[in-house]
């Protein structure tokens, strides 16, 4: 869709959004946006991970784990009540993180195609944002895993469409996707599979903003929305939508989300190990359990495992 497009779209269906946002926000609300986060679990140091820190590894302020993120949508972060403070699940793994190293928690904001020139320069020390472990990025950068990627498949609470189970089920179908994303990759990927069979084409369908995406699918334009599921299930709490199908963020292979490092920094181990030690004391788990994304919880961190492959 054309920006002309999204923007006729934005303007036929204004006079529904307020409507539309009126819920989401109410459930916005029912989580803590505080700048405080005084519900945020906390850590004592592990000397088992800050043995494993590089001596010539260089932070990039004494005493502080400097963290890029980027803060564009919740669960994964976002800014509070504050608009300056991130919050989210994202800040929450760094808490821990700089908690088990014994060192305060800096938190950077930065947009997501920016973080990669941020990392390598050193100004920030670890970039905590969602990131996939792929091959390609483990040229450049050390990886410690925190979170399975797990796209979902959601479309209007009140759809005929129970179930997305292979790509087959896509077929004909209206699709939100985001641009310039695994999960759009995939989508093409299907797509392709799908006329190869003899079957309908996917309506491949691009919103910048989410009120006109989620009117979309409110209205019929878009009759389903693949995404990181962790954001759309967040969304889907104002009971306007519904799953109907989760796949791996590197559909047909697994795939993780990663505290990123520089390569050979000297820092991906001794976060490796901080991971875990929260894994074992039941932090992680509730870091978790505050942005429901228990469903993605991994059962121990990895240092550089096996990433999504070249294309």
């Amino acid at each position: 869709m054309t920006l002309v497009n999204r923007t006729l779209a934005a303007l036929a269906l204004a006079a529904a959004s307020i409507a539309a946002l009126a819920p989401i926000h109410a459930a916005a609300q029912a989580i803590d946006l505080s700048p405080e986060q005084p519900t945020r679990p906390r850590s004592q140091k592990v000397d088992e991970a800050i043995k494993l820190v590089a001596k010539d590894f260089k932070f990039a302020k004494d005493g502080v784990l400097t963290v890029g993120t980027t803060t564009g949508r919740l669960p994964f972060g976002a800014y509070a009540t504050d608009n300056k403070t991130p919050v989210g699940n994202a800040p929450d793994i760094a808490q821990l993180v700089a908690d088990s190293l014994g060192r305060k928690l800096e938190l950077v904001s930065v947009a997501w195609a920016d973080w990669p020139l941020g990392l390598q320069s050193g100004k920030f020390d670890v970039v905590i944002s969602n990131v996939t472990v792929t091959e390609e990025r483990k040229e450049k950068f050390d990886f410690s895993t925190y979170r399975n990627d797990q796209l979902g498949v959601y479309v209007k609470a009140d759809s005929k469409i129970t179930s997305v189970k292979e790509p087959k089920d896509v077929a004909g179908l209206k699709v939100v996707v985001g641009a310039s994303t695994n999960q759009e990759q995939i989508l093409v990927r299907w797509n392709q599979q799908n006329i190869a069979a003899g079957l309908k084409p996917v309506d491949i369908q691009y919103y910048d903003d989410d009120v006109v995406l989620y009117l979309a699918l409110a209205s019929g334009r878009a009759d389903a929305y693949l995404a990181p599921n962790g954001i759309a299930a967040h969304n889907a709490r104002d009971g306007k939508t519904k799953l109907v199908g989760t796949f791996s963020g590197g559909w047909p292979q697994a795939a993780e989300i990663a505290v990123t490092s520089r390569k050979g920094s000297g820092i991906a181990d001794a976060i490796t190990a901080a991971l875990n030690a929260q894994i074992k004391n039941g932090n992680y788990a509730k870091a978790l359990e505050r942005w429901n994304l228990q469903s993605e919880a991994i059962q121990v961190s990895r240092t550089n495992p096996p990433g999504l492959p070249k294309k």
